[in-house]
């Protein structure tokens, strides 16, 4: 399915109501087709989803209806089910407009039928789409619509065509509105014959399908520097300076790269390809070269050669080029969605108290307290526990650094020390298990932790409601330390795009990248389930059913009212009506309420049938929960017929595993102390780092040395890798080694194939550049292009990310585009050969 606009809820309803029954049920069937399951399962979806049920709600709690469809084959079929039906929508409207015209044949009608993408369907009606000002309108209103007939069937000259022309004194379109162009000499009067011909040719769609399809083939992606004074200002560009290659293999990280630069006015891009042999087919076509007379025959090759030149050939090229534009951007988009899917079920430390510790120099190392419920800690006489301590330069006040920490980690008993990877991050982590060293009564453990959009956080209008007692300098710490303790509520609160796992993203369509972005996000937020006495409105906003305003409601509400004893008093809440409870319900947890239920994932349309199924076991509902013994013992035979909404089999699974959480156990990784920047590593050394980005080439490591390393797909392992997120995703430790150090461009290759596999001496360094940055400093590699090597990567192509920076944060990390396949196989072990392909890391400021 080609890529399309995002439609809104609205818009959708709208396309379904346009359609018949017959449409709906063929567009039901296609789609049971496409995704490998029943049409029936289909139904089942489109019939909730049509009646206001969101995917996370029909996941968890139709999944009788839908036959157990899980969260993602539901989004699948969610998107694929608006595409499908905006795509009708949009062929009735073709169909309607080409019988108004008189146009429609069964011919077009099958094209239209079958069409699969927008572009398709857009390039059908082409031809027919008016337009009153272009030559061929103007020609025809000026009544040379014989003389055009004329020479496409008779054996007559052009000249000879227009002997009994006249050019009338007026001429107006078809809606009456006088038109003023000039007719009066032969010459304008031909140029009006041709461009009839020509566009009564551009309908001979076979003709165009079989042109485009041969030119794709063929063609080849220009770029050039726009002007010489652009070399400097774009050098991240230089290496599409002078570039070349094949535009059926141009994988996606380069044309995105290609197209920033053009957005940037430092590239001018251009489709190079043959013109002789589809002018020539063109002339086979329309049997041109049997036509007489001779004046006739080269009349009529010179309007082929303008169908081509002046009409397919730019159309075409702006098709291919759009398709593949598309591509990229769809498959960047699903880059970033799975890495933000990963970051956002990262494992959560828990409830526990965290000293967050945002890292700085001149302007000094930043803290505050959580406490276990994430509240920022007061001190004895009300006041919030934040200080800036100056270790480093210019201050160099280490000793009264330290004292102060060592104060704070004893008198509020912290458990862990949350430290953001930005700059003086691994200064600021050494100087702190000096502390902890020193003094044996202090239990806490130092974590490094990625504070990505933890800046853009403090500056923004939640940080001020939620933290408007403290200083914009010190939210930071507040978010980093609330981002240890449970990654989720605090991620949710920062836009995506600042968290820094994507690639291009601001060259995608920002209506697509903000839907994906936020489906990932309520399917990440209603899989864990939010306790309703603690939540933020930025997180309560991601729950099923519920928006901002709800959301809002449910803050103020509990603000004024206190915690809620229930979940029945959520009905209290001005806003939250019947359907907005039933979506949100079951995803919203009250712990230490007046029913244990309320703390568990069984939705309150089940409370009955878990009263059922006690009565069964004869003992309380405490007893039963988390009792595997006694709920094996229950018959659900009868109980399963009752009421095809209700899963007794996944009530069952949640009341012996209540509230479970899916995210991973929590575990840090243990960067080497003697290791603390680029200076210290060594070819050889193994290493424990996190991942931090998953690309189609391979993932970046965190081993804390400020900058990321790549592990090329190739050194991940001994076997075959076909996709590196099926190996690795973010948040992961691993175990890696170094296999090449390039410390002036700050880039590094790691292997994780045991020691035995240890690839032979690169021969050559990385020679990648950087791929463009945007407005806010974001900035994307892009590999060095190389046209003397092999286009076509053998492996399937898929989406990539690239680090974006953090706003205005210092903290980042950038993703190398995918690597191509190196000229010779023998070296493909290499890292020369590797690091041609991709660039390996960005320095962390």
């Amino acid at each position: 399915m080609s890529s399309t606009d995002t439609l809104t809820p609205s818009q959708t309803s709208t396309n379904a109501q346009v359609l018949d029954a017959t449409t709906h049920a063929n567009i039901h069937d296609k789609l049971a087709r496409a995704l490998g399951i029943k049409t029936a399962q289909v139904n089942a979806f489109v019939k909730l989803y049509d009646e206001g049920a969101t995917v996370p709600f029909i996941a968890r709690y139709r999944k009788e209806k839908t036959q157990n469809l899980d969260d993602a084959q539901l989004r699948a079929l969610e998107k694929s089910l608006n595409y499908e039906r905006d795509m009708a929508t949009r062929r009735l409207k073709i169909t309607e407009l080409l019988s108004t015209q008189g146009n429609l044949t069964d011919e077009l009608q099958t094209r239209i039928d079958n069409a699969t993408s927008k572009l398709e369907l857009e390039d059908i009606y082409l031809p027919y789409r008016p337009r009153r000002r272009s030559p061929a309108a103007k020609a025809r209103a000026a009544g040379l619509d014989v003389a055009a007939q004329a020479v496409l069937t008779q054996e007559i000259t052009p000249t000879e065509a227009l002997a009994d022309y006249q050019a009338p004194s007026s001429i107006s379109d078809d809606s009456g509105n006088e038109i003023e162009v000039d007719f009066s000499d032969i010459d304008k009067q031909l140029a009006g014959v041709q461009a009839i011909i020509v566009d009564e040719w551009t309908q001979a769609l076979d003709l165009l399908d079989n042109l485009r399809s041969g030119f794709a083939k063929t063609a080849s992606i220009v770029s050039a520097v726009a002007s010489d004074d652009k070399r400097e200002v774009g050098e991240k560009f230089k290496d599409y300076f002078e570039h070349s290659e094949s535009l059926a293999r141009l994988p996606n990280h380069r044309l995105l790269a290609m197209l920033r630069g053009r957005q940037e006015n430092v590239l001018g891009l251009k489709i190079e390809g043959e013109d002789t042999p589809f002018i020539e087919k063109i002339i086979a076509h329309f049997d041109i070269d049997a036509k007489a007379p001779a004046d006739r025959r080269e009349f009529l090759t010179e309007a082929a050669s303008s169908l081509w030149k002046e009409k397919w050939r730019p159309h075409i090229e702006h098709r291919l080029l759009t398709e593949k534009r598309l591509t990229a951007e769809a498959d960047a988009i699903d880059v970033f969605a799975n890495n933000l899917q990963h970051l956002l079920m990262s494992a959560p430390a828990g409830r526990k108290v965290i000293l967050g510790v945002d890292p700085g120099i001149r302007h000094g190392v930043k803290m505050s307290i959580v406490d276990a419920q994430g509240h920022v800690m007061l001190d004895n006489e009300d006041k919030p526990v934040v200080a800036t301590v100056y270790p480093f330069a210019p201050d160099n006040k280490m000793d009264a650094a330290k004292k102060v920490i060592d104060k704070l980690l004893s008198t509020y008993n912290v458990d862990l020390v949350a430290i953001g990877n930005g700059t003086a991050s691994r200064e600021t982590d050494a100087m702190i298990k000096e502390i902890l060293a020193a003094n044996s009564e202090l239990k806490a453990k130092a974590v490094i932790v990625n504070e990505s959009g933890a800046s853009v956080y403090s500056a923004s209008e939640l940080a001020s409601d939620e933290l408007a007692n403290l200083d914009v300098s010190v939210r930071g710490a507040v978010s980093i330390a609330r981002r240890l303790q449970d990654p989720l509520s605090e991620l949710v609160k920062v836009d995506p795009k600042a968290i820094g796992v994507g690639q291009y993203q601001h060259d995608v369509n920002q209506s697509q990248l903000a839907d994906s972005l936020d489906k990932v996000t309520q399917d990440s937020v209603n899989a864990v389930g939010v306790d309703v006495n603690t939540a933020s409105p930025a997180i309560l906003a991601h729950i099923a059913g519920l928006n901002k305003n709800v959301a809002q409601q449910i803050v103020t509400y509990r603000k004024e009212h206190g915690a809620f004893d229930s979940r029945e008093a959520l009905k209290n809440v001005p806003r939250l009506g019947a359907k907005t409870f039933e979506q949100a319900a079951g995803f919203l947890r009250i712990h230490d309420g007046s029913n244990p239920l309320d703390a568990t994932g069984v939705h309150p349309e089940s409370y009955a049938l878990v009263d059922s199924l006690l009565a069964q076991t004869g003992k309380a509902l405490p007893e039963v929960l988390g009792n595997d013994g006694v709920l094996n013992t229950i018959d659900t035979t009868a109980l399963a017929a009752n009421d095809d909404n209700i899963s007794v089999k996944a009530i069952i699974e949640e009341l012996a595993k209540p509230a479970r959480d899916p995210r991973p156990e929590f575990k840090t990784a243990n960067f080497r102390d003697d290791v603390n920047s680029i200076k210290d590593l060594s070819e050889g050394m193994t290493l424990e780092g996190v991942v931090t980005n998953v690309t189609a080439f391979g993932c970046f490591i965190d081993v804390g040395v400020h900058q990321d390393g790549l592990v090329h797909i190739s050194q991940m392992a001994n076997d075959f890798v076909a996709d590196p997120m099926n190996r690795v995703k973010p948040g992961d430790i691993v175990s890696v080694r170094v296999i090449s150090i390039d410390e002036k461009r700050g880039r590094i290759g790691f292997s994780m194939k045991p020691e035995s596999e240890k690839p032979a001496r690169p021969a050559a360094k990385a020679t990648v550049r950087d791929a463009g940055s945007d407005e806010k400093g974001n900035r994307s590699r892009s590999d060095r292009p190389n046209s003397s090597r092999p286009a076509a990567d053998k492996r399937p192509s898929k989406p990539r990310g690239d680090r974006q920076d953090k706003g205005s944060a210092s903290n980042n990390r950038s993703k190398a585009p995918r690597a191509e396949k190196a000229a010779a196989p023998s070296k493909m072990g290499t890292l020369g050969a590797l690091l041609q392909e991709a660039g390996v890391t960005k320095t962390k400021k």
